[in-house]
């Protein structure tokens, strides 16, 4: 049997990757390089984060402290981590961590992603833990675990014709129980945020932040072009039940008022937020909700500091905060 670990459990380290000149950040590569480096600091005061980079030196450069960092290079497509690394489950018979590598290709073949694919085998000898190659289009951003059974996600992404046509519904939730050891897949086919690349991921819309809540994003503009579809994802949540059929608790953040860059509505979503030991990173974005977003998770967040994070600079990209990051569990090491 499988156990795949939840976010809010104590974590090792987390992994993010730095912009590099050939990404697409170059139009504004200091600005994006400022605000990875304010995302590694802060999750550095906590536990240790690893920087995968083009150029070490360079990198390192950026960083008044090197303390709890550490640096790998590795000079990728982009720097989507939270899609494109490995994600951990521990196998309970041989009572050690396992790192499945999926296939990452873009978001159904949007962007070349060729090297971003390659970068978990690449840096393997960097894990202190085995790894295994998976043959199934899956990207980290696009699954919730509560560490109790239940696995969330979108029909939207999983079941898109250009992740996985071969799957069926049932097919899908096969692969997912098989490799994650979970009992039972929780779908939700509403929920959407205008500019995004991913189909819906989860992480952009909602989140286990325990065993027993959900913090989803809640849309109360009637004239928002979500209002609909994030109305009805709120219903599909009231519906949902845990593998002992109790409902769960629901938390609401609010919505973004809209956001643009170069006439594209932007995703920008509180719900990237992530989480880890003894802290939550919340991506925040000069807007007038930001307040209210920190006061929730405040209150959500018991023992834990909330560190906001302007993240406006992101969202350009079409991602956030919990977007390019990715946490591996306590029980995986780092080797260097």
């Amino acid at each position: 049997m499988r156990y795949f670990p939840a976010e809010f459990e104590p974590q090792s380290f987390v992994q993010l990757i730095f912009p590099h000149p050939q990404s697409d950040w170059a139009p504004y590569l200091e600005e994006a390089r400022s605000c990875f480096v304010e995302i590694a600091t802060a999750v550095a005061r906590y536990q240790p984060c690893l920087i995968v980079c083009d150029d070490i030196d360079i990198v390192k450069s950026y960083f008044s402290s090197h303390e709890n960092l550490l640096f790998v290079a590795y000079q990728t497509n982009d720097t989507w981590a939270r899609d494109c690394s490995v994600l951990s489950v521990i196998d309970e018979e041989e009572d050690e961590p396992l790192l499945l590598d999926f296939t990452f290709t873009g978001w159904g073949g949007k962007f070349d992603a060729s090297r971003d694919n390659a970068m978990s085998s690449v840096l393997a000898s960097s894990y202190g833990a085995p790894m295994e190659k998976v043959n199934l289009i899956l990207e980290g951003g696009g699954i919730e675990t509560n560490a109790n059974g239940s696995l969330l996600t979108t029909a939207e992404c999983l079941l898109n014709p250009n992740r996985n046509p071969h799957l069926d519904k049932k097919g899908m939730e096969n692969e997912l129980k098989k490799h994650f050891g979970v009992e039972q897949i929780l779908w939700l086919n509403h929920g959407y945020l205008s500019g995004d690349d991913t189909d819906s991921h989860i992480d952009t819309l909602a989140r286990f932040i325990d065993t027993d809540t959900i913090m989803y994003v809640k849309c109360d503009d009637t004239t928002d072009e979500h209002y609909d579809a994030l109305k009805k994802m709120e219903q599909e949540l009231q519906e949902l039940r845990d593998i002992d059929g109790e409902p769960f608790h629901l938390i609401a953040l609010p919505m973004c008022n809209p956001t643009f860059y170069d006439d594209e509505r932007l995703p920008a979503t509180y719900a990237n937020f992530l989480i880890i030991n003894g802290a939550v990173l919340l991506p925040i974005y000069n807007d007038a909700h930001d307040a209210e977003a920190i006061a929730i998770c405040k209150k959500a967040f018991h023992g834990r500091d909330i560190v906001p994070i302007d993240c406006s600079v992101l969202i350009r990209q079409h991602g956030s905060l919990h977007c390019v990051t990715m946490q591996f569990p306590e029980e995986v090491s780092i080797r260097y």
